[in-house]
């Protein structure tokens, strides 16, 4: 388990984190998302080592985290950190080499990961002659090739077309279905929903929401939405605040066992269910408080 906690980091006068918590289980896929300057990149250094913490710690398995466990770790930067004219295949086994594997098992791993990311036919092309996105998938199989125990992904699918997302989601499930706690930014909120088990939601340094995608939804939920088979007019008989929205009631600060007595009474209930807002709805009215 990754823990990061209470961590606090200025640069002169500007405060990037202030008290900032997050954590990842074995297995989970943890989204951490806010708007540029959050402090989201600033926080992923500091796990990483490549920046010092004014306060706080990072704790790996319940034990501060040290260099020898960061070099299990898999950390791919918002910044691309490749060689341009290495080949692409040679780039990806050297740095599975600056891991401490042997030359054998760096090139195996490479094979395996070229073919899972669809890159086997560009092994030989350096990486400035690929596309931008498939320069994005060079560099996650970089953070992959070594098979680490945890993975700190900046802002990994930027860029990048349906299917390359789809093939890069891909190999991060299969990393966490095998156990490693995956942590990951993004400003693609649907792609966050999509894969994510938990969010964490930050602005201005400071974490503003947290929790289970399914617990954050349920937090925000706030309207009943009702379709009844009847051409009757509901919208005066139904408690609470009432709305149409085409042939469905929305239905605010009710009773829903009252609701669905009255509706069942006109006639048939053919929709019962809350409204559960999306991720992105739920990001930008957390930010807008």
């Amino acid at each position: 388990m990754l823990e990061i906690k209470d961590l606090k980091k200025r640069f002169g006068d500007t405060v990037a984190l202030d008290g900032v918590s997050l954590s990842a289980e074995p297995g989970e896929v943890v989204g951490f998302v806010g708007a540029n300057g959050a402090g989201k990149t600033t926080a992923m250094r500091i796990a990483m080592g490549v920046l010092a913490a004014d306060s706080g710690e990072i704790v790996y398995n319940g034990a501060p985290l040290g260099t020898e466990q960061r070099r299990r770790f898999g950390y791919m930067p918002s910044e691309r950190g490749l060689y341009p004219k290495m080949k692409t295949g040679d780039q990806i086994a050297y740095f599975g080499e600056l891991h401490g594997m042997s030359r054998a098992e760096a090139k195996r791993s490479t094979a395996e990961l070229l073919e899972q990311l669809n890159l086997t036919g560009r092994i030989g092309d350096n990486v400035q002659d690929l596309s931008l996105g498939n320069q994005q998938r060079v560099q996650l199989a970089v953070s992959l090739v070594h098979d680490p125990e945890v993975l700190i992904l900046d802002e990994p699918f930027s860029g990048l077309d349906p299917i390359a997302v789809d093939v890069m989601g891909t190999a991060l499930k299969e990393r966490a279905a095998a156990g490693a706690p995956v942590i990951f930014s993004s400003h693609q909120l649907d792609l966050v929903e999509r894969l994510c088990d938990s969010v964490v939601i930050i602005g201005a340094g400071k974490i503003i929401a947290s929790g289970s995608v399914e617990e954050l939804k349920a937090r925000e939920v706030k309207q009943l939405r009702v379709r009844v088979d009847t051409a009757e007019d509901l919208t005066a008989q139904l408690p609470g605040k009432v709305e149409r929205d085409g042939e469905d009631y929305l239905v605010e600060g009710a009773d829903d066992q009252e609701v669905l007595r009255i509706a069942a009474a006109a006639g048939r209930v053919t929709h019962f269910a809350y409204d559960q807002p999306t991720i992105a709805e739920i990001f930008r009215e957390a930010v807008t408080k």
